[in-house]
């Protein structure tokens, strides 16, 4: 029977001292407001540093992996205790690159995670224009496929991605290795490979990722006469890129694949761990900073519970004697803390997103970025409501079940 007037005298309390709701908002409002705004630099920060990375990582990579190790191949086959004597020992020659690519492409496309492949013809070689050599890595690819898996057309400065398909005397190389070779369009480098080979390349495109050690020691060269250049057949590739749907899937991908492929089959996490691992660090960075924020906040609005309840101990007590139970007590300070929370909570959120959003607009210049990276996602913005208002029930539950076991008579009596 006292449910409505619970809350007409919470709604009383809550304005009679305009200050103290106002001070207990914006504790809440400031905190909410701050685990939006870390969230959303921390998820832009690992989205910028996600594509960073797979600007030259794939989400899955298929390669020979070489020969183990045959340095003591007698071990192996004699019991221990076996007198021997070994002397020049010869390296056991063994097959480069994946031998039947076009099976395991074909295998490769029927899967159904699968949504670019890339073939590719890696090789060491030497740059070199009159004096100056630089030693890199000449990447022979299909230009349609190489784009869809690392979207390399966006990262060309000049000239044309797609020319590569069509000029097999062509060659496009990083902005660092055209710098350092004095290099621009139209002119002509020598590539030179460990067996010997050699031939004068155009340059046709010079392309940046803002990857030093990319930018600085490679160059793309068209699949085919990549192959022409080794002398291969057509069949004949080094590595195989993949990229699924999901990035975070291809650990689970690689392990189901692994066992019909007789290569290394290895995912983007197994090979850079520290790039998962960089990534959460910082999630657990921002999540830490945040709450603690949100738990600072929570004492504010415990502290202001608690001077409301001094305050009011006489009218406590008085509603007591008149027959409210010690749940009305409860549910009426309940009450005040849920809306400074629900008012803290909505505010927060609002203001979050206009400090991201103005945040994001200010000029910051830093390899590629234009301005400080900012995602907006809703499950950051749900989970800082929650916690706002789990902050303040926790916040305001205590001080009002201090409430509610009020003795009346005492408090009358003095």
């Amino acid at each position: 029977m006292f449910a409505s007037i619970n809350y007409e005298i919470a709604f009383v309390y809550l304005t009679s001292k305009l200050k103290q709701t106002m001070v207990a908002v914006l504790g809440v409002t400031f905190g909410i407001s701050m685990y939006v705004f870390m969230n959303s630099f921390m998820t832009g920060v690992n989205d910028i540093q996600t594509d960073l990375a797979f600007s030259a990582l794939a989400h899955i990579r298929v390669y020979n992996d070489g020969p183990g190790n045959n340095t003591d191949l007698v071990s192996k086959v004699y019991p221990k205790g076996t007198l021997s004597n070994i002397r020049s020992a010869r390296v056991i020659q063994y097959t480069e690159g994946i031998k039947h690519s076009g099976e395991i492409l074909s295998f490769l496309r029927k899967q159904p995670e699968l949504e670019a492949i890339a073939p590719e013809v890696n090789v060491n070689v030497f740059f070199r224009n009159g004096a100056n050599k630089v030693n890199g890595t000449l990447s022979g690819v299909d230009v349609e496929n190489e784009n869809r898996v690392f979207k390399s057309a966006t990262y060309v400065l000049q000239g044309d991605w797609n020319a590569l398909k069509y000029r097999s005397d062509g060659v496009i190389i990083g902005s660092g290795l055209a710098r350092t070779l004095s290099l621009n369009l139209e002119d002509n480098v020598n590539v030179l490979t460990s067996d010997g080979a050699s031939k004068n390349y155009k340059v046709i495109g010079i392309f940046e990722t803002n990857i030093v050690n990319v930018d600085k020691t490679k160059a793309y060269l068209s699949i085919g006469a990549t192959r022409q250049l080794l002398s291969k057949n057509a069949d004949y590739v080094t590595d195989i890129q993949v990229n699924i749907g999901d990035y975070n899937q291809a650990e689970i991908v690689a392990r189901r694949i692994a066992p019909v492929i007789p290569y290394k089959t290895e995912s983007w996490l197994a090979a850079n761990q520290q790039l998962e691992a960089g990534s959460r660090l910082r999630d657990i960075i921002a999540v830490a900073v945040s709450l603690t924020i949100l738990i600072v906040a929570g004492f504010g609005i415990y502290n202001i519970m608690n001077m409301t309840i001094n305050e009011k101990i006489r009218e406590i007590a008085i509603l007591k004697a008149m027959g409210f139970a010690g749940k009305d007590i409860t549910r009426i300070f309940l009450t005040q803390a849920l809306v400074i929370g629900l008012i803290g909570g909505v505010v927060g959120m609002l203001f979050g997103y206009v400090v991201s959003l103005t945040v994001e607009h200010i000029p910051f210049k830093l390899a590629f970025m234009t301005h400080l990276p900012m995602a907006y996602r809703w499950s950051d913005y749900a989970l800082a409501f929650c916690f706002g208002l789990i902050t303040t029930f926790v916040a305001g539950y205590l001080p009002a079940r201090k409430a509610s076991k009020i003795d009346p008579v005492n408090i009358i009596r003095g």
